[in-house]
């Protein structure tokens, strides 16, 4: 299809300029050793599920600032190894980790799975963390006129404490971590490949969090509410741009090593495929994207899990 040929030209030579700050890496480097003082205090509930091939728990931790993160812990009863691959899950915005039954395709192909959710989202997990002014139609407004009270600051380091937990846990390999999610679960996979080096795979489905700017611009999905905030304080828009540079993963592409698949859908008005190229197009890691010519920001589920599923195939990184 010459619509499918002539998008994916011009998206493949789509190369914004950088909007990262002389302190960028200094930023994370921070924010990384404030994370790991804080200790992981992890609690786990064994849940009365129906399946006798798994084993799940009600999953919680602390996040960089103590907060209670909570998740599941899901452990498959049918395999002969001692060690097993471990996926990690996050979920889309307003999500949470909803139930067990929904990680089962993971779960029969012999990993571990962690599933965390985002504070303030939702599920059940709350944050400890003052925000500085009020919050404006959704959550990414949090803290937007400081980055280091950012909402995305702590959403980030729970991400990371995720994977903490996961090569703590005496039956995970701690080489065949595989980070996976869509829209903001896809800017967290591509935020956590960039910053933590033990990230083995990168699976990241109609991502957000890439070109944030042109997302504010083209009014485009839930930083739209940035978009309005501009409109109320437009003598704030400068100090509205500097915060979000910092979360930006067209910022952080370059530091990706893993192999990465992605998926874009062309009709996808809320995460734009042209803005998630911006973060794709700098990886210089294995990486393969899948298109999705008529589909919006369902990008096509179903059918690009088998895909998934033989990316990990692919990669050896079944547990049986």
């Amino acid at each position: 299809m010459r619509f499918v040929d002539d998008r994916k030209k011009e998206y493949e030579l789509y190369l914004p300029e950088l909007t990262k700050r002389e302190d960028f890496e200094e930023f994370w480097r921070q924010t990384i050793t404030l994370s790991k003082s804080v200790t992981l205090g992890v609690t786990l509930e064994k849940v009365d599920y129906p399946s006798p091939y798994v084993d799940v728990y009600d999953l919680t931790y602390k996040g960089y600032d103590g907060t209670d993160i909570k998740g599941w812990y899901m452990i498959p009863k049918f395999t002969k190894s001692e060690k097993l691959p471990c996926l990690i899950h996050y979920h889309g915005f307003t999500n949470g980790r909803n139930l067990p039954h929904e990680y089962m395709p993971w779960i029969m192909m012999g990993m571990v799975v962690i599933v965390m959710e985002c504070r303030l989202q939702g599920g059940d997990t709350g944050s400890n963390v003052n925000y500085p002014g009020g919050l404006f139609h959704n959550v990414n407004s949090l803290g937007i006129l400081d980055k280091s009270k950012y909402y995305y600051r702590a959403v980030y380091m729970d991400a990371m404490r995720a994977i903490d937990f996961a090569v703590s846990c005496e039956n995970v390999d701690s080489s065949k971590i595989i980070l996976h999610g869509a829209s903001q679960g896809g800017a967290l996979v591509m935020a956590m490949a960039a910053l933590d080096e033990r990230a083995a795979l990168a699976i990241a489905d109609v991502p957000s969090n890439s070109n944030i700017e042109a997302r504010i611009e083209g009014e485009h999905g839930s930083f739209q509410c940035l978009t309005d905030y501009i409109r109320r304080y437009p003598n704030r828009w400068d100090t509205v741009y500097e915060t979000v540079s910092y979360y930006d993963t067209m910022n952080m592409a370059d530091k990706i090593k893993c192999p990465v698949l992605a998926s874009v859908a062309l009709k996808d008005n809320i995460c734009p495929a042209k803005c998630y190229y911006a973060t794709y197009n700098r990886i210089t890691a294995q990486k393969d994207i899948v298109v999705y010519p008529f589909n919006g920001h369902d990008g096509c589920g179903m059918v690009h899990m088998q895909k998934k599923l033989e990316f990990i195939k692919e990669h050896r990184m079944i547990g049986y």
